[in-house]
């Protein structure tokens, strides 16, 4: 088989949506004549937000992976700190901002470019050029965030010239909790530099949504955009052969992942508010994954019973989503939000089960939600829109949502596309 060398930092035991796009990639590539070959960090080394060591069942025996030790300072972080996990989204998993935080947040905005874990980058190069000249590699992909993972393809493209393919999951200068770091100018200029560099010598550009590659493209003055192919995240139909008869006689509204302060859900509130005490009784929100408790009050407010199952395995939140009535997406309320397009909205799909969704009309969500018919995005303030919503699915329900067939966004149709950038 032709072979690839993908470098990413996530990849199991990591959990999270940024693990699965190129483990399931890596899944389907061998069907296509491709062999994976995954240089990551050493797990003993890693700061992991999210464990899920289910997925190293998922690692087939064609995908050659090895790994390298790392310096992390955000296990330094924890250490000095005494919490439990390492911060991530813009520290959305801490709550309360102290002095520490205040610090350290300064400190990853100017000394730790373009992220903190850049103390990856020397071990990787060195095992990346090991494996180029081993397997006589002409095509490496790879993928962020951590945004540091570009410079590895930089320095690699610069060394040995070969096809370099960078996936940028998320913005880099432009992600919503950028500004938390209190960039100085001289600090913004590099990062925006390094930011500028990648985009304009990658070979290909994969971007997850239409947005995303607006952003990139007016990094530079060269046809970004002429380079730059779409290629979102989706679901992995084994992943949804499973029968799950639902046992629950309430109706449950289901919210996977990550959610904070910076997600507005004060209309979504003020609609579950207005609904009659008897419906009230009758139904259940569902959070799986890590809430802040301040979230958590809020819901609470609304008069409906709050079920928070923590951050489970990948195929347990699958599990949950079978045994859900609706399903609840927030897209935070953020500059250059109409580009967000969420991995877990693909697995949404893939369940059939109605989706509320909140966030930009005009987003590249809005589109596929419109196009699939698999449920509904409102604007944030249409309180009113929510609550017909939550009414026509939960409480007398009129019509049955039938989402349009989605095998556009399965991991395996997504790979051909995929293959067609490798073999260009």
């Amino acid at each position: 088989m032709k072979k690839v060398l993908i470098i990413t930092y996530y990849w199991p035991p990591s959990g999270g949506a940024g693990v699965q796009r190129w483990l399931k990639f890596a899944k389907y590539l061998p069907e296509f004549g491709w062999q994976p070959i995954i240089l990551t960090v050493d797990p003993a080394y890693a700061s992991y937000p999210q464990l899920d060591e289910s997925l190293s069942k998922e690692v087939g025996s064609d995908c050659l992976v090895y790994t390298t030790k790392s310096f992390e300072l955000y296990n330094l972080y924890k250490l000095v700190s005494g919490k439990k996990e390492v911060p991530y989204g813009g520290f959305a998993n801490e709550s309360k901002e102290g002095l520490l935080q205040k610090f350290s947040k300064f400190l990853r905005g100017n000394f730790l470019l373009p992220d903190p874990r850049k103390g990856w980058n020397k071990y990787a190069l060195k095992k990346a050029a090991e494996l180029i000249r081993e397997f006589k590699i002409e095509t490496v992909v790879t993928t962020s965030p951590p945004h540091s993972t570009q410079l590895i393809g930089l320095k690699l493209k610069q060394k040995f010239n070969i096809r370099w393919i960078a996936d940028l999951r998320d913005p880099w200068t432009d992600i919503y909790y950028y500004n938390q770091f209190k960039h100085t100018s001289l600090a913004l200029r590099i990062d925006k530099n390094y930011e500028r560099k990648v985009v304009e010598k990658a070979d290909v550009l994969i971007t997850v949504s239409e947005d995303v590659k607006r952003i990139f493209a007016e990094k530079s003055k060269l046809p970004i955009a002429s380079k730059t192919v779409v290629i979102p995240n989706g679901f992995d139909e084994d992943d949804f052969r499973i029968n799950i008869i639902p046992t629950e006689t309430r109706k449950i509204i289901t919210y996977t992942g990550t959610i904070s302060e910076a997600y507005d859900v004060d209309s979504l509130l003020e609609a579950l508010c207005l609904l009659s005490e008897d419906s009230k009784s009758q139904m259940l929100i569902r959070f799986v994954g890590k809430v802040p408790s301040s979230v958590v009050n809020k819901f609470r407010t609304s008069g409906l019973e709050v079920e928070l199952s923590g951050y489970v395995d990948h195929a347990k939140s699958i599990e949950y989503l079978f045994r859900s009535d609706l399903l609840l997406l927030v897209i935070p309320k953020v500059i250059n939000n109409q580009g967000i397009l969420t991995g877990k909205f693909f697995e949404y799909l893939a369940s059939q089960k109605p989706i509320l969704a909140i966030g930009p009309t005009d987003g590249d969500l809005a589109k596929i939600i419109q196009e699939t018919q698999c449920g509904e995005l409102f604007d944030y303030e249409d309180s009113k829109g929510m609550l017909r919503f939550i009414q026509e699915t939960l409480v007398l329900p009129k019509t049955t949502i039938k989402p349009e067939p989605a095998s556009q966004y399965s991991r395996k149709g997504l790979t051909r596309k995929i293959i067609k950038l490798f073999e260009a």
